[in-house]
């Protein structure tokens, strides 16, 4: 399975690798520990606490697989770059929503995209909408309220 190139800013490869570091020194120590106490005290067999403590261990094995593909597959977005004439990753756009409110995005990887902090996908519609625009440049987005228009005021 071919996995897909993951993009991410410095600061949220820092995170990644951070919460793989504690899953992997942490977590799994916590969780082996667990584990043992739950078959010291009842066994393997009808013991709730130690079925929950297993369920445990494969959801933790199973994000350090995923962070660790993330990590291996990361592409950075350059943070200090200089400022493009064109929407890119990277970018904080600001858009006229045409209802005279001016909104701000930072186009991120899906991994960082967090829209209550202004932070859009570049997989997401209106992500891939402001892609490649320049200022002054316009498009028209399909989004769960409706179709929106919007218009690139600046890019930094």
């Amino acid at each position: 399975m071919t996995q897909q190139e993951t993009y991410l800013t410095e600061e949220g490869l820092g995170k990644i690798e951070a919460e793989l570091e504690h899953l992997r020194a942490v977590r799994r120590q916590e969780v082996a520990q667990r584990i043992q106490k739950s078959k010291e005290i009842g066994g393997t067999v009808d013991n709730a606490e130690y079925d929950e403590a297993k369920n445990e261990q494969a959801f933790v094995e199973g994000r350090i697989l995923t962070l660790e593909g993330m990590a291996r597959n990361a592409v950075l977005i350059p943070g200090n770059a200089a400022p493009s004439k064109a929407v890119q990753l990277g970018s904080s756009v600001t858009v006229d929503t045409g209802k005279g409110k001016a909104q701000t995005y930072i186009i991120v990887g899906r991994v960082e995209a967090d829209p209550s902090q202004g932070k859009i996908s570049n997989e997401s519609p209106v992500g891939k909408a402001l892609i490649g625009l320049k200022s002054g440049g316009t498009a028209t987005v399909k989004t769960p309220s409706g179709t929106v228009k919007l218009k690139v005021v600046r890019i930094k």
